[in-house]
């Protein structure tokens, strides 16, 4: 079955717990704070796999989570680190945020992708000793992992698309300048999957033409199959626009050309633009007047025009040669870029925020969506400091830090995050 949309929730491994623990061995006295730090938890990676064509391995499973970092231990031992997970994905998977929407990476060109990472461990308490803090009697608790829903989208990486009212020829024309072998009949919607093919061009040239099904006057608004295959055409780097020229069916090729066109532009106004090839198929059923008909009105509209009849190859050979030469000009297949996600869809103001003050002064703050809200954050830099405390004033954490009595100069603990309270 092929699967092109899927969501699910990732979990990185929380960082395991700083311990709290003093040296106790037989004749040395006040041995001092000893407590180990916790274990890094283990990232979710995603890392594409040129074996896998769609997201069906996704279907069932919709939670993913990498393993914890264990606690520190007495003696100074450290916490031994999560293992990390790694989630395969077929090329050309763009990977959203989704809540917002918001494109977290494409897995066009990169291999691999942290999608969240794993907390950091926390501070045993000998990491708290100083001269007039000898045996602190409190440790850090370890960073949670970064926690998403993501929605995977798979966009197919053809360099064409061919596009056109079922039943005009698009299955046939693919099965006849590539090795795809797709099912072919004469009844609408024998294609309800995209099918891809390599056409090759000698001296080890070669490009990558998809058929793209169901587009039908209403794709743009999810009539037919389009809603569904229209992400398809996103990345091509030109269409090939296939019209029954012969009118067999009772309709106006003409029509149906500007109707394709319309729905492109209802759903991505950006595919309006795109470059586009008009072929005239079944050209052995039409009237010599009707093609040449069609082929003024394509011309005069500014579209490159070739009559074809794919199933015996007719014209087949110079359509696919002036397609390589439009190609030789065009920038390379689109890439999504990373985008930011919004503030809102970060905070988790239903999971609110933890307070402690193990001794005076000294304040440790703990929240599960603080990780990936503060990711980055440098208290040294003025721009993040300040995103910073929007961040802690938005999410009331401020507030409460007040209503427990922080003073100024009090230290604010965040995980591996640490400043003096100014007011």
């Amino acid at each position: 079955m092929f699967v092109d949309i899927a969501k699910i929730k990732i979990k990185a491994g929380d960082g395991g717990d700083g311990a709290v623990a003093f040296h106790r061995e037989k004749y040395v006295a006040s041995g001092g704070p000893d407590g180990g730090d916790g274990g890094r938890g283990g990232d979710v990676v995603f890392v594409v796999d040129d074996n896998l064509a769609t997201l069906a391995d996704f279907r069932y499973k919709r939670k993913y989570a990498a393993k914890n970092g264990l606690p520190g231990e007495g003696d100074k031992k450290h916490g031994k680190n999560g293992e990390s997970l790694e989630i395969r994905v077929p090329r050309g998977t763009v990977i959203k945020e989704a809540n917002s929407g918001a494109v977290m990476a494409d897995m066009s060109k990169t291999e691999r992708f942290v999608a969240a990472r794993g907390g950091k461990g926390g501070w045993g308490n000998r990491r708290f000793a100083t001269p007039t803090r000898q045996a602190p009697r409190f440790a850090k608790p370890g960073v949670p992992g970064e926690e998403w829903e993501v929605s995977l989208e798979l966009k197919l990486l053809a360099d064409i698309g061919l596009i056109g009212y079922p039943s005009v020829g698009k299955s046939s024309l693919i099965s006849v300048v590539s090795q795809a072998k797709p099912k072919i009949a004469d009844y609408h919607f024998t294609t309800l999957v995209p099918n891809l093919g390599v056409v090759y061009m000698g001296d080890g040239n070669s490009f990558v033409i998809a058929d793209i099904p169901g587009l039908i006057e209403g794709a743009g608004e999810g009539v037919g199959l389009g809603h569904e295959f229209l992400k398809h055409v996103q990345r091509c780097r030109m269409l090939v626009h296939i019209v029954d020229v012969s009118g067999h069916e009772g309709r106006d090729p003409k029509k149906d050309f500007e109707t394709i066109n319309r729905e492109l532009a209802k759903y991505d106004p950006e595919l309006a633009e795109r470059p586009q090839i008009v072929a005239g198929n079944k050209i052995d059923m039409a009237e010599p007047e009707q093609i040449e008909d069609f082929k003024a009105w394509a011309e005069a509209q500014g579209y490159e025009y070739h009559s074809i009849c794919a199933p015996i190859c007719e014209g087949t050979a110079e359509l696919m040669n002036a397609v390589w030469n439009k190609l030789q000009t065009l920038p390379p297949i689109r890439e999504y870029e990373a985008q930011e996600i919004p503030i809102e869809s970060l905070i988790k103001k239903d999971s609110g925020f933890r307070i402690s003050n193990p001794e005076k002064g000294y304040f440790i703050v703990e929240a599960d969506w603080f990780p990936k809200v503060l990711r980055g954050v440098d208290v040294e830099d003025y721009e993040s400091l300040q995103y910073m405390q929007n961040v802690l004033e938005k999410s009331g954490v401020f507030d409460a830090l007040r209503k427990k009595g922080i003073q100024e100069g009090d230290t604010v603990s965040i995980y591996d995050i640490e400043f003096e309270y100014v007011p």
